[in-house]
């Protein structure tokens, strides 16, 4: 009984150790999937996400967000302001989707941003993004001075492809931000703003390759009204 003590008393510190290890080892990993900047998501880990949101809900849009102005606010205020817009970027979408359980937001890269979001219904997609658009492009202190920049949004739906989540497959994803990334070309030629067209059965045979201009990519654009 007194050997049995003694090991298991030796044991525990080792084994407390590995339990430390491994909670050092298990937070490691979460920031190797997170972009040091913004601290949202990188793409890889946001995918993975994004396919299960799909797969368990109805109605999911996925969101691309490319900044307007950013390179101009760079230039003229320094690369701590860029960085400074680009942790605002991350913050706002943060804020926004905190009522939303389940979204999943991540920066691809630059000043491009990325947001699957499940919804209850179709219908409240257009609030969504306009109060997704207000956020980004609202006033941000910085080195004593309130700096903006602008934002160009694209959307796509998922129930406008598959009207069941069971029927969303591994192309759904991309074929959705495929749509989104040309929805969010025609905002950023118009201007700025949001951009959610109605995805019909022939657009969706035609639309390939990323951003818009190509035959069968164009799509009306919903700028939020001044």
């Amino acid at each position: 009984m007194n050997d049995l003590l003694t090991i298991v008393s030796a044991a525990g510190p080792l084994a407390g150790g590995w339990g430390i290890h491994g909670l050092w080892m298990r937070r490691r990993l979460s920031a190797a999937r997170r972009d040091p900047l913004s601290g949202l998501w990188t793409r890889a880990p946001s995918e993975r996400r994004a396919a299960r949101v799909l797969a368990h809900h109805q109605h999911v849009v996925v969101v691309l967000v490319d900044l307007d102005g950013f390179k101009a606010l760079n230039d003229t205020f320094g690369h701590a302001a860029g960085d400074a817009v680009i942790r605002a970027t991350a913050a706002s979408l943060n804020d926004a989707l905190t009522s939303r359980p389940g979204a999943v937001a991540a920066r691809l890269g630059g000043d491009e941003f990325t947001a699957v979001v499940p919804l209850p219904d179709p219908f409240s997609l257009p609030w969504l993004l306009r109060g997704l658009h207000g956020a980004l492009t609202a006033p941000f202190r910085h080195g004593g001075r309130d700096l903006t920049v602008g934002a160009s949004i694209g959307a796509a739906l998922s129930s406008d492809l598959t009207p069941e989540p069971r029927q969303a497959g591994p192309q759904t994803l991309p074929v959705l931000l495929r749509l989104a990334d040309e929805a969010m070309y025609a905002a950023k030629r118009a201007g700025g703003g949001w951009n959610y067209p109605a995805v019909t059965e022939q657009r969706f045979a035609t639309a390939a390759g990323r951003r818009a201009g190509r035959p069968g990519t164009h799509a009306p654009h919903h700028k939020e009204p001044a």
